[in-house]
C-alpha cells in the first residue's frame, strides 16, 4: 500500500472512526492482499508510512470474497471483476486475508 493511501486510511479512520470505516482490496494474489490487509489492521510492517506502528484494527476485506461479492450488484460485479476472479488463486486470497481479520481486525461482527 503506497504512503498516500496509507494516510488516506488514517484520515478516514480518524475522521469516521475506525469502527465505522471497511477496507476492499483488489490485489491480485494472496501475499500482497495480506500485507496490505495487515497495514491497516496492525500497522504498516515496512515501517515505511504514515500507518507504521498503528494498529486501527480495521475491517478488511478483499473484493472477490463472498461477503462483499454479496453486497455488489450481479452485473456491476460481472462487469469489473468476474474477469479478475477467474485468474486469481482466490483460496489463497481468502487464506490470507482471514488470517488478518482473525489476528487484527477490531470490528468484526
Amino acid at each position: 500500500m503506497d504512503l498516500e493511501n496509507q494516510k488516506r486510511v488514517k484520515e478516514f479512520a480518524e475522521q469516521y472512526g475506525a469502527e465505522n470505516v471497511t477496507v476492499i482490496l483488489g490485489t491480485a494474489d494472496g501475499e500482497g492482499a495480506g500485507l496490505t490487509a495487515e497495514t491497516v489492521t496492525n500497522g504498516d510492517p515496512t515501517f515505511a508510512g504514515p500507518l507504521t506502528g498503528v494498529q486501527l484494527g480495521l475491517t478488511v476485506y478483499h473484493v472477490c470474497e463472498p461477503e462483499v461479492k454479496a453486497e455488489i450488484p450481479e452485473d456491476v460485479y460481472d462487469d469489473q471483476v468476474s474477469m479478475m476472479e477467474m485468474v486469481l488463486d482466490l483460496d489463497d486470497i481468502r487464506d490470507e486475508m482471514t488470517a488478518v481479520r482473525d489476528d487484527y481486525c477490531k470490528y468484526l461482527d
